[in-house]
């Protein structure tokens, strides 16, 4: 224990579960940064399954995806947006930090009561456009205190997204920044081609279509920038897809062209591996079990699902009210009697918690399409 921090569970304050369980990728339970996030993430695309990534806005969603962790006996990936970290903090809160903060908030929650789950969770922030700089440069003032205290970064990585500007651009921020991180162990995830759609007020819905594909080339040129300063990176390599919920046909998503980006890196860089670079794929909710099956086969370690856990949510709070609903019209008269008390239907605890007990069945749906259930064994 150093500062009040038990390392094995990265929890903060020492009230700690007694487990100290091992995972089969050698990995202890809690939050998990560095080396242990390396060995994670590679023993992910060895053994042919993706991690799911769910954005979180308040302490309820989280414990949801920690939940959905410990019952499929697989990690989780808990990240939040720039609007999700506004949320966190409190909507009145007009700071211009409160982002960043909110941020810091969840990682810090999450940091507490991630080893109660006994699974690994992997911190991160989702989509940084550079606009949003700010906030990024925020979460890594946040990283570089808490490394200062205990030797390990805040959170577990962070996301850029760059892909609105020119690659040359894009490549060169992605860089000046992995170099602030690598120091730190921090893994970085980029994004080189456009994700379409609209999600968390960033709207791409009107983008050229030609930019929702990603080339060969333009990921080797990441890949060539990124690997001479450490190894912690992934690439959010564009293939089509769309961010939100959408009718089949609608939008034609091309995961085998990620196969063609391993083997022209492969070539490129005369490795052995056939999968020599971390790939992430976003706007997960709405894709095929195949579309999803091949986009892992293709070395996809992280799928990002949103548009559809927040709906799950939102219908365990709606199946609540619906059954509870005489129950709901007041605090006092249901159907029992005009003068019973109906506290504890109208308790926030319990829609809320119908909303969790949905959100963590979602969940571990996502995790069996990607193959990400019982892999901690």
């Amino acid at each position: 224990k150093i500062s009040g921090i038990n390392a094995s569970s990265s929890s903060i304050i020492d009230l700690i579960p007694t487990t100290t369980m091992v995972t089969a990728c050698d990995v202890h339970p809690g939050v998990v940064t560095g080396d242990d996030l390396l060995k994670l993430l590679k023993h992910a695309k060895d053994n042919g399954y993706a991690i799911p990534a769910f954005n979180c806005t308040t302490t309820s969603t989280c414990n949801a995806a920690m939940e959905a962790g410990k019952k499929m006996n697989s990690p989780v990936i808990i990240q939040i947006s720039n609007g999700g970290g506004a949320y966190f903090a409190g909507k009145s809160t007009k700071d211009p930090n409160a982002a960043a903060a909110g941020a810091v908030s969840m990682a810090l929650h999450v940091r507490q009561m991630a080893p109660y789950y006994g699974i690994p969770v992997v911190l991160h922030s989702d989509h940084c456009a550079k606009k949003l700089l700010p906030w990024f440069d925020g979460m890594l003032k946040a990283n570089e205190e808490f490394y200062a205290k205990y030797g390990e970064p805040l959170f577990s990585s962070h996301m850029l997204d760059l892909s609105e500007e020119p690659d040359e651009e894009n490549i060169a921020i992605c860089v000046e920044y992995f170099k602030r991180m690598a120091p730190m162990k921090i893994w970085l995830e980029m994004e080189i081609g456009i994700t379409g759609g609209e999600e968390d007020g960033v709207n791409n819905e009107d983008v050229d279509p030609e930019k929702l594909y990603t080339s060969p080339e333009q990921v080797y040129s990441v890949y060539e920038a990124l690997s001479k300063i450490g190894p912690m990176f992934s690439i959010a390599a564009a293939f089509g897809n769309v961010h939100g919920v959408y009718k089949p046909g609608n939008v034609v998503l091309s995961p085998e062209r990620l196969l063609k980006h391993q083997a022209y890196t492969k070539e490129k860089i005369g490795c052995e591996d056939d999968k020599p670079i971390y790939l992430v794929m976003h706007g997960g909710s709405g894709s095929t079990d195949e579309e999803i099956k091949t986009a892992v086969k293709a070395g996809v370690i992280k799928m990002n699902i949103d548009t559809d856990t927040q709906w799950a949510y939102w219908d365990g709070i709606r199946e609540y009210e619906a059954k509870y609903h005489d129950y709901l019209q007041g605090q006092i008269g249901n159907p029992e009697a005009d003068d019973k008390p109906n506290k504890k239907y109208y308790d926030p605890r319990m829609s809320l918690r119908s909303g969790e007990e949905a959100m963590a069945a979602r969940l571990i749906k996502a995790a069996d399409d990607l193959n990400c259930v019982n892999v901690l064994n």
